[in-house]
């Protein structure tokens, strides 16, 4: 069995290998001659023993994609011809011969239509032009698959360099670790009778499949507008939503410098509260757990705006074995769920003399007391169909609303409305109409054509539009 010690040791060779280069250094006096060319992909790759299907890196398909990365950007000239920036014989020498007893390496990928030449677990591949940039400079894939030989904690290495006249190549190295720590979080659930506006306890925890353990794991818990974090923990760091986007996250990040074994389901010594607004209705959290050594988590957290959090520290602690199947890569919930809103159209009614142009107000709006996100669909806006009075003519149309000129229409225009809408929201979209024919009591209407989930109060989803309505004098 493998010591903690011994993982650790493992662990951080990976981690200072990954940061590795080969370089092939030029002449000193051609220097400012040669074209400095990068070869470009990933630093490392986990090579997990219990590969999930439908996932990157699934069966076939590479798990490293390498490139040539030279100065500038590609661009066209007047006929839209992308030019190469150096053109030469050179070639690409990948050597992945340290994968030997470690894993399966597959080349197949490479080269492109041109391939490659593989003797053993060298590849060498050549090729002649070289663009500006890396987009047009693909160098093409490498599969690794693990083999009845590999084993946790087996490690190595693809070196891959170059060489061509005119050129000086900075190599690279991928490094290659079987079985590292792979943690997957468990799958959460709405509780039973949950509320907006309740608290939920989230009892966040991982396991850990692959075959080493390490130390240092970092919590990344993230919520839209609705969710929020009323408490803080002396080891967790916020960046607070930007009040100004509404399809935003808040999200909080907490570091445990924890050791964690292989094959274990490890949980937080306390539930993290997330807390919902009364206006929240399907908003979206998730979370993750990493594995991310102690110097690396100062790197994280200057992606973000993050302000310290004060309060108890969260710890982590090893929880009883669990089922695999309840636990996944992502780990994502809408909630809460049985909030509603209220969804308002109104018509006009209004007199008018023949050839007399009105203007019609269609009004909408949002009573609440939710908002309506429709987080999943990134924005899709919800429709509504207006059907204006017979004897008129529409003279001018909201920029929201489409003449419903095709087969199956149900109305005679049909108006978007872009989500978010928040829980208070209002709009007025009004209709240029010439009245053509003076008709007593002409009726239209605005209206949806089905009835939303959640929609608290269906009655009013639709509005008349009433020209010279009897009764009035």
């Amino acid at each position: 069995m493998t010591s903690l010690a011994a993982v650790r040791r493992t662990i951080s060779a990976f981690a200072l290998a990954a940061l590795a280069g080969t370089a092939l250094a030029a002449p000193a006096s051609a220097q400012e001659e040669l074209l400095p060319v990068s070869v470009v992909g990933p630093d490392s790759v986990n090579l997990s023993l219990q590969p999930d299907s439908g996932e990157p890196g699934e069966p076939g398909e590479p798990q490293i994609e390498l490139g040539l990365r030279a100065p500038g950007e590609p661009v066209p000239d007047e006929n839209g011809v992308i030019y190469p920036i150096h053109q030469g014989d050179y070639t690409v020498t990948v050597d992945a011969s340290s994968l030997a007893g470690v894993a399966a390496v597959d080349f197949s990928r490479l080269g492109g239509w041109r391939g490659c030449s593989v003797d053993g677990l060298v590849a060498t591949c050549s090729d002649y032009e070289i663009y500006a940039g890396q987009d047009y400079n693909d160098l093409g894939g490498i599969r690794l698959d693990v083999t009845d030989e590999s084993a946790a904690g087996d490690f190595g290495s693809i070196s891959v360099t170059a060489a061509g006249e005119g050129l000086a190549f900075t190599g690279h190295t991928v490094d290659v670790l079987v079985g590292g720590p792979e943690l997957r979080m468990k799958q959460l659930a709405e509780p039973e009778g949950f509320q907006a506006g309740d608290t939920f306890q989230a009892p966040l925890s991982f396991r850990n499949q692959g075959g080493l353990g390490g130390k240092g794991v970092v919590l990344r818990i993230s919520g839209t507008r609705g969710l929020s974090f009323p408490g803080t923990f002396g080891n967790c760091w916020y960046d607070p939503r930007d009040p100004d986007d509404l399809r935003g996250w808040s999200t909080a990040l907490c570091v445990f410098d924890s050791e964690f074994a292989a094959g274990a389901v490890y949980g937080l010594s306390a539930p993290f509260p997330i807390g919902t607004a009364g206006f929240a209705l399907y908003d979206s959290m998730s979370y993750s757990f990493s594995a991310v050594p102690a110097d690396r988590v100062a790197d994280l957290l200057a992606e973000g705006d993050y302000q310290p959090g004060a309060g108890p520290e969260l710890g982590l602690v090893r929880l009883p074995d669990a089922d695999p199947a309840g636990y996944t890569q992502y780990a994502e919930m809408d909630f809460p769920t049985t909030n509603t809103f209220d969804l308002d159209l109104t018509g006009e009614r209004l007199r008018a003399r023949k050839g007399q142009t009105v203007s019609v107000d269609v009004g909408f709006a949002n009573h609440g007391p939710a908002w309506l996100a429709l987080l999943r669909s990134g924005g899709e806006p919800i429709s509504f169909w207006v059907d204006l009075p017979p004897g008129t003519t529409t003279t001018t149309a909201p920029e929201a609303c489409r003449p419903a000129d095709w087969e199956g229409a149900e109305g005679d225009y049909l108006c978007n409305i872009d989500t978010p809408i928040l829980e208070d929201a209002s709009r007025t979209f009004t209709f240029g109409l010439r009245v053509d024919e003076v008709i007593k009591n002409a009726t239209g209407r605005a209206f949806f054509a089905y009835t939303m989930p959640n929609e608290g109060n269906p009655a009013n989803d639709a509005g008349e539009i009433v020209l010279n309505p009897r009764g009035w004098h």
